[in-house]
């Protein structure tokens, strides 16, 4: 455990290369290839573009130790905006140490402030950490199973 003081911000343009850095290292712990160029215009696109969503940013020590990614969605079902909570992340030698509660509840209040009504995410099966920190926050499963049909 981690008793050293770290901060949560609003990630910024200038720090494209550190989230994109970080969001590569959760996409390749998940076996989920992406070409770096497709993977910095994503997260550029939501930098730049605050009507897509927003990134938090968790530092630790002057350097970048976690992330969230979230995506603003339109759902007829919760009346209204929805926060696609589509990436936590937490370097492996802090996790468990208070970033990832820390990130998720800053991703939850900044949803509720930019209008949000839910919150909603997925969880790789595998991952139960990640089950017990989202149900610590509320969080309920759902019974549906998320498909895919890519476009390119």
């Amino acid at each position: 455990m981690h008793n050293d003081p770290f901060a949560i911000r609003p990630a910024l343009p200038a720090d494209l290369d550190a989230v994109s850095d970080l969001l590569e290292a959760q996409l390749r712990e998940h076996d989920i290839p992406i070409a770096r160029a497709d993977l910095e215009f994503a997260v550029d696109g939501v930098l730049r573009v605050p009507d897509r969503g927003f990134i938090l940013c968790a530092e630790h020590d002057g350097a970048m130790v976690g992330v969230s990614n979230v995506s603003f969605i339109w759902r007829v079902e919760h009346g209204g905006a929805v926060a696609w909570l589509d990436d936590l992340y937490v370097r492996p030698g802090l996790r468990n140490a208070g970033v990832g509660r820390a990130l998720l509840a800053a991703t939850l209040d900044h949803a509720r402030q930019a209008g949000c009504v839910a919150v909603e995410l997925e969880v790789e099966a595998s991952h139960a950490d990640a089950e017990r920190l989202y149900q610590r926050f509320g969080f309920e499963p759902l019974s549906r199973r998320r498909w895919l049909h890519a476009l390119r």
